[in-house]
């Protein structure tokens, strides 16, 4: 079963890795090919913006014949027809305007860019320039992988009729931040893509949890019906030898001897009676009976009574149970009998787990907080280990000394006492070290 359980538990988990592995691989395919895409739109944009800039510069001159002309005239003419450049043209704005709405009509609305009209014969600078063109340039020069600088003559390729009167100008333009916008494209697959395999990893783990919950259970189960099996074994193993001795004539005839046989069978027979009961309770356990058969209750006449209920076990230890009844006010609404059974279990659980070397020394204290009155139980045991006093509470869990059958029980007596101070509307905690004895503190609400 456990070679089962690695081999299932090594499947699943190279299966998920591989999915993730596979899924990392498309995204970033995805990212690519939505890069590339980007890549063309925004080519034809430029390509738009600027077929129509040097559109509407070339419409603004007269098609002239230039051989007519003699050659080298071209600065005389230039000034005769009165050219003006693009920065006398068009303002940034209405440049910037262009291309928003080009790149708006190609899906790429709210593209970030700048750009720069520069003349071939000035080498002074830009003539028409967005603000914060010169910092993007400067920034675009060592970061080629999130800055684009693109450089479009402003010219007509054709040679005939006025082209050459036309200022040779160049329009360079500078797209940036695409990295994050073509990610912002593509989030919605990504955000699917990691809900998915989200999805995937936490169906793994509640997989694996519940089976790792089945297997604990089923362990639990088989220690309680072995614990199950010795603790009703040894009952009607006493009562098989004292219905033998009982058969002998000499026993016969003692009647100080038969009554001693039959003390222990009945002895026997009411523990055996009360290990079943035990089991029985625990099966049928009516939480809403509990709630509805509620009276008032004085929490220190229970503790009273439960002191003298121990006080033959604690001397045949050699013990103390000491009570501290510190509450002013200690009226609780409960079952008498489920609220003396689940503060018993503390104590009977305290003298079950007392130390070898040390007599037990059992406190329990009374204190109001708010509200409520807080019983606690303190002993001066064996204690427990952190990972220990988080199962205690779990049906059929036993510490490691369940195993050795000096300490008896099935491992539903604090299950039990949990259930019934949650179904008195209270809260239960404990505090424990190895070696250091156990604090168990039940908080409940007063009258």
């Amino acid at each position: 079963m456990k070679n089962v359980f690695s081999l299932i538990t090594l499947l699943i988990t190279v299966s998920l890795i591989g999915i993730i592995v596979i899924q990392y691989s498309w995204l970033k395919n995805v990212v690519a090919i939505r890069k590339d895409q980007i890549a063309e739109k925004v080519d034809m944009v430029e390509f738009e913006v600027v077929e129509a800039l040097v559109g509407d510069k070339m419409d603004a001159y007269p098609d002239l014949p230039l051989d007519v002309f003699p050659r080298g005239s071209e600065e005389e003419l230039r000034e005769l027809l009165g050219v003006k450049t693009m920065a006398e043209m068009f303002t940034v704005d209405e440049i910037k305007s262009r291309f928003e709405k080009a790149f708006a009509s190609n899906g790429l609305r709210g593209a970030k860019f700048q750009f720069a009209v520069v003349s071939n014969a000035n080498n002074l600078g830009p003539e028409l320039a967005t603000p914060e063109y010169e910092k993007h340039y400067e920034l675009a020069l060592n970061d080629t992988a999130n800055y684009w600088i693109h450089v479009w003559p402003l010219v007509s390729f054709s040679e005939e009729s006025s082209s050459t009167l036309v200022p040779q100008e160049k329009l360079y333009l500078i797209i940036y931040g695409m990295q994050d916008f073509v990610l912002r494209s593509v989030s919605g697959m990504i955000v699917v893509a990691i809900i998915f395999t989200l999805i995937i990893i936490a169906a793994f783990y509640l997989t694996i949890r519940t089976i790792l919950t089945q297997k604990k259970l089923s362990e639990m189960k088989t220690d309680f019906i072995n614990n199950m099996t010795h603790e009703l074994r040894t009952p009607l193993a006493t009562i098989s030898i004292a219905v033998e001795t009982l058969k002998n004539e000499k026993v016969m005839a003692s009647r100080e001897q038969v009554s001693q046989l039959g003390q222990i069978i009945k002895s026997e027979n009411q523990r055996m009676n009360l290990q079943v009961e035990q089991i029985l309770q625990a099966a049928q356990l009516d939480v809403d009976h509990v709630l509805k058969d509620k009276e008032r209750i004085h929490v220190h006449q229970v503790l009273e009574k439960i002191a003298d209920k121990f006080s033959l076990q604690v001397a045949e230890k050699n013990g103390s149970l000491v009570l501290q009844l510190a509450a002013s006010k200690d009226t609780v609404s409960g079952h008498p009998v489920h609220f003396m059974n689940m503060i018993s279990n503390l104590v009977d659980n305290a003298l079950k787990y007392c130390r070898e070397d040390e007599s037990p020394a059992i406190e329990i204290a009374t204190n109001n907080f708010k509200n409520k009155v807080l019983i606690r139980v303190k002993d001066n045991g064996i204690g427990m280990s952190r990972d220990t006093t988080l199962k205690i509470f779990d049906k059929f869990f036993r510490a490691h000394t369940g195993n050795i059958h000096n300490v008896k029980g099935f491992g539903l007596g604090l299950n039990y006492t949990k259930k019934m101070v949650e179904a008195h509307m209270g809260s239960i905690a404990v505090e424990s070290a190895l070696g250091k004895g156990t604090v168990f503190t039940i908080s409940l609400p007063l009258v």
